[in-house]
């Protein structure tokens, strides 16, 4: 099965990945984008033989674009040029910029029609409301990459339309899973990017830690299934095993399993509805032994409890909770602000941001403004 592909972040750990799929599949690669990895995107464009790469860094985009000279890949630069990319038509964009940089591209791409593959949560967490309608509008199918979201999309493979009860999101729990608000007082950088089960980039490896990560994936499943989130129950399944499950509407309860490995949704995204081969482990329940289940500890994780709260107040809080999160993170990575400065951050700026009951892009990206001004305020 060929396809054709544009792959947004391609330097990063979802986007080397899908390349991975791409390369053992013989899918074509159309178009890549990713920060300012010029080393790393030289060398995909190359060997997947793209038309056209783009770089959000434009100094980054001049340097590379001398190192292509003579292959007749096209290099464009800035939001502008990585919307570009994401226009160029294919089977699928896969989207897995990090954090809300990759909200204007999702919108470029729905523009041009492409179906997405969706690893980019914030597209959904800030402007899911927005995103949801345009997606109507063209006609469009946006599948979820995330393990979590796309189990929950398998495990509604074949169910009536309607028969839908509950969600269950499971989360790992993250390295600090059991540990008191007193214990995660000095943790340092190197303790929370430390996880049990995943190779992620640094960015979703502290939101893992704080729970963070799911407080967004909870926003991000009442866009793309339509629930309320009091129909979302979220499990601390410390194996990552079980990726997560429904409940149906006569209690019967269907998961999705499979080994720690993005490489699985990636291609299921890519390949929907049907289904290919992969190299990837296959699980031995019998080698694992024992799941287990347990409740989240949200007095001493609250960024889910917050997450929660959010988009139960709707309008434009999620996307302040979502800045916030992303200036925060970014001062903790860089030794600015403790860890549990976060939590402290995102409550500020969720409280900060007046409740409304409409709102445009523009709208997301101001709020997402105020609130990185907010802590960074907050962190002098």
């Amino acid at each position: 099965m060929n396809k054709t592909l544009v792959i947004l972040g391609s330097t990063g750990s979802i986007g080397e990945q899908a390349l991975d799929v791409a390369r053992k599949n013989g899918y074509t690669v159309l178009a890549i984008a990713a920060g300012k990895s010029i080393d790393k995107l030289e060398v995909q464009a190359r060997e997947f033989g793209v038309k056209a790469v783009a770089v959000f860094d434009e100094a980054a985009a001049k340097q590379l674009e001398t190192r292509l000279a003579g292959t007749g890949i096209l290099v464009l630069s800035g939001v502008s040029g990585v919307c570009e990319v994401a226009s160029i038509k294919a089977d699928i964009v896969l989207n897995a910029i990090v954090g809300i940089a990759g909200l204007r591209p999702t919108f470029a791409a729905i523009n041009a029609k492409n179906n997405i593959a969706l690893a980019n949560k914030e597209t959904l967490v800030t402007a899911g409301e927005l995103v949801n309608a345009k997606a109507r509008e063209m006609g469009i199918k946006i599948i979820p990459v995330d393990s979590e979201h796309s189990a929950i999309f398998q495990s509604l493979q074949g169910a009536p339309t309607g028969s839908l009860s509950k969600v269950i999101l499971t989360a790992s729990g993250g390295p600090f899973y059991g540990k008191t608000k007193e214990e995660l007082e000095n943790v340092t950088v190197a303790e929370a990017l430390n996880h049990p089960n995943w190779s992620m980039g640094s960015k979703i490896t502290i939101d893992s830690a704080t729970l963070m990560n799911k407080g967004l994936e909870v926003i991000e499943a009442v866009h793309l299934f339509g629930i309320s989130p009091d129909d979302i129950e979220v499990v601390v399944h410390r194996q990552s095993i079980l990726h997560s499950a429904v409940e149906l509407c006569d209690g019967a309860v269907i998961g999705q399993m499979g080994t720690p490995d993005m490489r699985l949704p990636i291609e299921y995204a890519i390949t929907y509805p049907k289904r290919e081969k992969m190299c990837c482990d296959r699980l031995s329940l019998t080698s694992v032994g024992t799941l287990t289940f347990a409740k989240p500890d949200t007095e001493t994780f609250g960024c889910l409890k917050l997450c929660i709260n959010a988009i139960k107040e709707g309008g434009l809080k999620p996307a302040a909770a979502n800045g916030a999160n992303e200036e925060a993170v970014a001062l903790f990575l860089s030794g600015k602000i403790k860890f549990l400065d976060i939590e402290k951050m995102v409550k500020a700026a969720i409280n900060a941001q007046p409740k409304v009951e409409t709102y445009t892009l523009e709208d997301v990206f101001e709020a997402d403004k105020r609130a990185r001004t907010l802590v960074r305020t907050m962190a002098n």
